[in-house]
């Protein structure tokens, strides 16, 4: 059975950038009637908060996602250390005893007499004697000793990725403080819960050819990999510096809608054409991981903008009812209200402000030069009620009585009804108008 995850650090708000592997891992399982995990990283016990962890199943469940089995990492830490012990006695992982300083020092050398900066093993030459007596003097970290050999394996994005392995630091597994890391805790995982497929980002090529080793090392099933691209600004400038305003939760306050989101994200980085689609389901629907590449995507949270004014066009008036009722529009009008207004919002929010228009009126915008023009027009309006008739036959009667035609009599009417440039058809909007428009 095919069986994706999705490991999210709850060390801060879910963004645009974690949304990308959820999706993908999330459509693969969807496609195949396979198994959606969702896995919390919270083994960073100091940054890890259960805030985080709530935020993100909100922000999933705001998008449509649903995930059929729930895990903690926090909660696996014996899975974890029987892994380590199984890995020092089969001789594949090795105390170290270099402070960060020393280790800066050894890579600075490194550099300077042209070489790679790789750990050089000099743990695994100490003697008994020599460990216990660092042991008494300061903390140790343990390592992966790495088969150095070319690691390969097809990935489904790149394609077929050869790494040479001893061009690579043995990764640390454990920190001096005890702290297992991303590295052993992800592999201990995806092998224990037949993980069979895994999407992430491109910054993990290298770190894949040493996850493959450590599967192997611990008699585990290798899943099939996928490297995505890595997003980046609209002037392609790294997308980590402006993280902070692409948060999910913030693109929901600006009234960006998930259909929106869902879309864009779907496709971007593809050969395919972004498509609206009305769901999560049609979004997985029509998902082809074959068709993303590996250069650089630019993203642009404008973009988001018009999908959703376009996804809102789509609406029913039964649709966003709540909306209605909260803004306050009667029963009676909220469909022909809906009708008129739903092509010209970019947001929810805004149903509001076209409310607040139609029930209080608006204040006129009227250029000097047009003003005795709008005061003779705004004489010539009928009483309300007003109808659909009513904006042909009013303009008629101003065209005759003060000779002004085509964009000089129909905009200055507009500007002074409505106070805006742009909007539905006036023949739509005077029917819908609580108030008298006045100067």
């Amino acid at each position: 059975m095919t069986t994706t995850r999705f490991a999210p650090s709850p060390t801060g708000w879910i963004h645009i950038g974690n949304l990308r592997a959820a999706l993908f891992n999330y459509a693969i399982a969807r496609q195949n009637g396979g198994k959606f995990i969702l896995r919390i990283d919270d083994t960073d016990s100091v940054r890890s908060k259960d805030e985080y962890v709530e935020g993100l199943k909100e922000d999933l469940k705001w998008l449509g996602f649903t995930w059929d089995q729930t895990e903690h990492q926090s909660a696996r830490m014996e899975n974890y250390l029987v892994a380590k012990q199984k890995l020092i006695d089969m001789g594949r992982l090795y105390e170290c005893f270099e402070t960060p300083t020393e280790l800066d020092l050894k890579r600075k050398k490194q550099l300077n007499m042209g070489k790679p900066p790789v750990y050089d093993r000099a743990a695994l030459a100490l003697s008994d004697a020599e460990k216990d007596k660092l042991r008494a003097e300061r903390g140790s970290h343990w390592r992966f000793k790495l088969d150095q050999l070319r690691t390969e394996w097809t990935d489904g994005i790149i394609g077929d990725i050869s790494i040479d392995s001893a061009s690579v630091s043995d990764p640390v597994l454990f920190k001096n403080d005890g702290q297992i890391l991303y590295t052993l805790a992800s592999v201990v995982d995806d092998t224990e819960m037949g993980i069979t497929d895994i999407v992430r980002g491109s910054d993990h090529v290298t770190n894949t050819a040493t996850q493959i080793q450590i599967i192997e090392a611990l008699g585990g099933n290798v899943p099939r990999f996928a490297h995505h691209s890595l997003l980046t600004g609209p002037q392609g400038e790294a997308l980590s510096k402006r993280l902070g305003t692409l948060a999910l939760r913030d693109l929901r306050k600006r009234g960006i809608a998930p259909e929106a989101i869902l879309s864009l994200m779907a496709r971007l980085g593809s050969s395919e054409p972004i498509e609206l689609r009305a769901n999560l389901d049609e979004v997985v629907a029509a998902f082809d991981l074959s068709k993303f590449g590996s250069a650089p995507t630019k993203f642009d949270a404008e973009d988001l903008v018009p999908l959703t004014a376009r996804h809102l066009a789509t609406l029913s008036a039964g649709d966003v009812a709540d909306v209605l009722t909260s803004a306050g529009v009667p029963a009676e009008l909220a469909e022909p209200f809906w009708q008129v207004v739903r092509e010209n919002i970019t947001n929810l929010d805004q149903v509001s402000d076209w409310w607040a228009l139609f029930r209080d009126g608006a204040t006129p915008l009227v250029a000097d030069e047009d003003r005795e023009f709008i005061a003779q027009a705004f004489d010539l309006l009928p009483q309300l009620p007003f109808d659909a008739d009513t904006w042909g036959a009013w303009t008629s009667t101003v065209k005759e009585a003060t000779g002004r035609k085509g964009k000089g009599l129909f905009m200055p009417l507009r500007k002074a009804v409505t106070g805006r440039e742009r909007g539905p058809e006036m023949a739509d909007v005077m029917p819908l108008l609580q108030v008298r428009p006045t100067l």
